[in-house]
């Protein structure tokens, strides 16, 4: 599979040198077999929620990289920029053995992004063309490098795991919507199915609409 098979967005040196200090040495748990969330936004209101991340640090991340990432997903999915309704800024913690199975991402994430924090090496993110990953392409970690895509239905597969030395800690950033009918219009997909999909299999929704 081609990198550009999916339109992936890969960005080296993402952050400036300070918001990314500043991520990198917040307080949060060693995690040891369980996928640690950090749950934190801001909508179109400046209205924020946050756990790990301060709001000073929310709003001076949201200034700095809202554009940036509205111009990413005006590449890859223009389809979708009325529908952004806030951003996700979401640590993620991973042991060093867990592996995350392939998942395509739940469709309010019209805009889903990972910037790698730390340690200095580790395992990037696995994209593939199908759930049983016949296909596999790796973004490679690097630190402070932001890898982006917009989420199609079925199609967007990716995965993650830790590398059996250090825990994996990473910044995932998503432009998010409410309005969850209008995402499966614009994909012309079926919003019946792709509900039903979800409520079926909670687990889906609750873990992979955070991760990548």
């Amino acid at each position: 599979m081609k990198q550009n098979s999916l339109n992936i967005e890969i960005i080296d040196n993402f952050l400036n040198k300070k918001d990314f200090d500043q991520l990198c040495q917040l307080k949060l748990d060693n995690v040891k077999n369980d996928v640690k969330v950090y749950h934190n936004k801001i909508n179109k209101n400046n209205e924020i929620e946050h756990t790990c991340i301060d709001s000073n640090l929310i709003e001076r991340l949201h200034k700095n990289y809202h554009e940036k990432t509205i111009d990413i997903l005006k590449k890859l999915c223009p389809e979708k920029i009325a529908l952004y309704d806030y951003s996700d800024f979401t640590i993620i913690v991973t042991p060093k053995d867990y592996k995350f199975p392939f998942h395509d991402d739940t469709p309010n994430k019209l805009l889903s992004g990972v910037i790698y924090l730390y340690p200095e090496e580790n395992t990037g993110t696995i994209f593939s063309s199908d759930k049983k990953s016949s296909d596999k392409y790796v973004v490679d970690w690097k630190q402070n490098r932001a890898v982006f895509f917009s989420r199609k239905e079925r199609k967007t597969w990716h995965a993650y795991k830790g590398d059996g030395i250090n825990n994996r800690v990473v910044l995932v950033y998503n432009l998010n919507t409410n309005r969850i009918k209008e995402v499966y219009r614009v994909e012309k997909k079926s919003y019946f199915l792709g509900n039903l999909r979800y409520k079926i299999n909670p687990y889906l929704y609750q873990y992979f609409k955070f991760t990548i």
